[in-house]
């Protein structure tokens, strides 16, 4: 081939693979949160343009006029309702309105209702009972180690469902394939190798969600925290696959609040708690929530959807929440618009027997208590 050809080539190829390597890249300009000393990396960024882009996606439908607490009790005056029974007629109609246009703003009041609005008819009345049920739980005990930790956020159903019957962001089990390497030369898939949006887009095991934010007995932890290596025929440690499955989990939490490892982790102290930003442990509660949430609240759902129920998953499991379903790229989910305040019917009595180390102890010990 002529020189010059060739030399061309390569130019043009060149040119190319800039282009492809640029188009994965942001655009500036960038903004810096220093989160840690000066000149360790220890710092947050945030494009405002991007910002900027999401601003429909994490501002909350303006709240409609308080309602006053007194009157007859809804209870007292509507049949069949278990859940809000204790709120004021007023009180009661406010936040029924305000479910249609958080859950099922298209469908209306249909998409739970028959024409007697006391009928438990509808597999979705039902559903949204215990959801409602879960949403004045999760305020009572979960506010004030993971939900309130810089203010008086809180959630309401429009958190996770933003307008929509089934929240975007849910995400369901998966079967393994039953392929090997002897099939797809990409070695013993294992839920692995196929990137996958639960895992950031990454090959990494996407069954990591199901292993810790559904998972929590006994010992259960997150592995790959400085301590010992990888399991070997004569010594302890983890498997390959189980430091797959906690890296996995890492990039979910990265994609889900579009933050890097430092929003949590001091870049020289990896391991370390002690020197770690008080987001660790926020993060660490999150994960605990979300496995009260998955456990004691989805889960059980089952027993209400009819089996052929178009929502359900291939394992016929219900819709699951993650990190992302409430965050959606935001560190704090619809910049922590302070719900409590607006939605005091939202607010449940405190759970005497609430233990979060019910979902699992993993180095509580090393706590530093700073949301308490």
């Amino acid at each position: 081939m002529d020189g010059r050809y060739l030399t061309r080539s390569l130019a043009v190829g060149a040119l190319a693979a800039g282009f492809l390597v640029v188009a994965g890249c942001e655009r500036p300009p960038f903004e810096q949160e220093q989160t840690g000393p000066r000149g360790t990396g220890m710092y947050v960024l945030d494009n405002p343009r991007i910002l900027e882009s999401r601003l429909d996606l994490h501002t909350a439908p303006e709240a409609r006029p308080m309602a006053s607490e007194d009157g007859e009790r809804a209870g007292d005056v509507h049949e069949n309702v278990q859940v809000l029974a204790d709120l004021s007629d007023e009180q009661f109609w406010r936040i029924k309105e305000e479910m249609t246009d958080w859950v099922a703003g298209d469908e209306g009041c249909t998409y739970c209702h028959t024409d007697d609005l006391a009928s438990d008819e509808k597999y979705q009345y039902r559903v949204s009972r215990d959801m409602i049920e879960m949403t004045r739980y999760l305020n009572a005990n979960w506010a004030d180690t993971h939900l309130t930790h810089s203010n008086e956020a809180g959630v309401t159903c429009y958190t996770c469902h933003r307008g929509e019957p089934i929240p975007p962001a849910s995400w369901h089990s998966e079967e393994e394939s039953g392929e090997t390497r002897f099939m797809t030369g990409m070695g013993d898939l294992q839920l692995q190798n196929k990137i996958s949006s639960k895992t950031a887009y990454t090959a990494f095991p996407r069954d990591a969600l199901d292993t810790f934010l559904v998972g929590h007995e006994g010992e259960l932890s997150i592995v790959g925290e400085g301590e010992g290596g990888l399991r070997t025929a004569t010594t302890e440690g983890v498997s390959l696959r189980e430091a797959y499955e906690a890296v996995g989990l890492m990039m979910h939490l990265s994609y889900s609040l579009d933050a890097g490892c430092t929003l949590c982790h001091n870049v020289s102290r990896w391991a370390s708690w002690e020197d770690s930003p008080k987001e660790r442990e926020t993060a660490w509660h999150g994960i605990r929530m979300a496995r009260d949430i998955n456990v004691n609240w989805i889960n059980p759902l089952i027993d209400e959807y009819p089996e052929d129920a178009d929502v359900l998953g291939p394992t016929g499991d219900v819709g699951k929440v993650s990190c992302q379903t409430c965050h959606n790229k935001e560190r704090r989910p619809l910049y922590g618009e302070e719900f409590l305040e607006l939605y005091p019917e939202l607010v449940g009595e405190p759970d005497p027997d609430f233990d979060y180390l019910q979902f699992g102890d993993l180095g509580t010990d090393l706590l530093k208590g700073v949301n308490d």
